[in-house]
């Protein structure tokens, strides 16, 4: 997508150094448009833990690329040995995120056969390019899969506005490119149709506020920002169409791990009769996990809650506190919708109910 006009992906490999991995620093965004270079796996690691990426395309695509600045750090007498250590410390960085772990996997799994080093070391970076550019790919056709839900609606509306709710960010911030729950804006954008965005403002990051709007923005998508709590009371008055999310790990059942808040977002939607999609590259699903209950929920420093950052009128990016001191906070990084919540998911393969035998009919070779 576009940043003042010119196109970006959300990570690729330097154009000057072949050993430096470039990303995007999204704890600067919107303030700041800030480019910032990995060369190493601990780089890597720290760019996962510390949410300069975020939003499970993207992990997955750093974590690949991981993979390949840590073939380059190793000694190539214990290479094999030492991706692998790399593989599990970088699955450690965060734990709900799905791609994550499955990146680290798709790496491994294609040098595993390999014996010299040259080899071991352009089959990762080779696996680590594939990886950035079928999650490119899968979130165009999600877009393509969602624009027909999009289109609808619009003309049941004889051509009015539809009014599109989302939660946090599954931009293509979140994802190489294109993004997974504004795949389908984007695309209906294209097609011409009008349309318009709630922006949850999504604590305690507020990836909506910062992310979502910033990026929006640039494309020139009409949107507004609205409290995480006033969804209901938009959707109670007849002021949203449909709602998509994003997703962090989907089990095999459709049960759905995403941003805090979105499980009450699909209540308020089951309670108001409107649809409610969750977006989704394959790459996202958990094939092991039948049930929700059964993914592990990131909890972070609850620092997140107790302070907030943001631009001083003399241009600087400060925190502030705003809660008393010593509070306690629990931070819960996701929660879980169930897939009887969900209206359909719309995949690269195409919109599949949430049942576990829709799913399993339609990815067949991935179960």
């Amino acid at each position: 997508m576009k940043v003042n006009g010119t196109h970006y992906r959300t990570i690729w490999l330097s154009p000057d150094d072949p050993s430096k991995v470039e990303i995007i620093d999204q704890r600067q965004l919107p303030h700041r448009f800030v480019i910032v270079s990995l060369d190493k796996v601990e780089a890597a690691y720290s760019a996962i833990k510390d949410m300069l990426v975020r939003g499970a395309g993207l992990i997955g695509a750093t974590a690949g690329y991981g993979m390949y600045l840590a073939a380059l750090q190793a000694d190539d007498s214990s290479l094999p040995q030492q991706l692998t250590q790399a593989g599990s410390y970088l699955k450690s960085a965060r734990p709900t995120a799905r791609n994550l772990g499955w990146a680290v996997d798709r790496v491994l799994a294609a040098v595993a056969a390999l014996e010299t080093p040259s080899a071991i070391r352009q089959t990762a970076l080779a696996t680590a390019a594939t990886i950035a550019d079928e999650d490119a790919e899968f979130c165009r056709l999600i877009g393509e899969h969602g624009r027909s839900l999009i289109e609808k609606i619009a003309a049941a509306k004889g051509g009015g506005r539809v009014n599109i709710l989302t939660h946090c960010n599954a931009g293509w911030l979140a994802f190489v490119d294109y993004g997974s729950a504004t795949a389908p804006i984007y695309a209906s954008r294209d097609a011409g149709i009008d349309l318009h965005v709630w922006v949850d403002e999504t604590r305690p990051w507020n990836q909506g506020s910062r992310l979502t709007c910033w990026e929006l923005g640039q494309e020139g998508i009409s949107h507004t920002l609205i409290t995480d709590n006033a969804g209901g009371h938009l959707m109670q008055h007849d002021l949203v169409d449909m709602v998509i999310v994003g997703t962090d790990r989907t089990t095999r059942a459709g049960d759905v791990a995403n941003k805090i808040g979105t499980y009450l977002k699909a209540l308020a939607a089951r309670d108001n009769d409107i649809p409610f999609y969750v977006a989704l590259p394959s790459s996202t699903f958990d094939w092991q996990l039948v049930h929700g209950t059964d993914i592990e929920i990131e909890i972070r420093s609850g620092d997140e809650i107790t302070t907030i950052a943001g631009l001083t009128k003399n241009g600087t990016i400060e925190s502030v506190r705003v809660a008393p001191d010593g509070v306690e906070a629990a931070n819960y990084g996701f929660d879980v919708t169930p897939a009887r919540l969900v209206s359909g998911l719309i995949t690269e393969r195409g919109i599949v109910a949430a049942e576990e035998s829709a799913i399993g009919k339609l990815f067949a070779d991935k179960i």
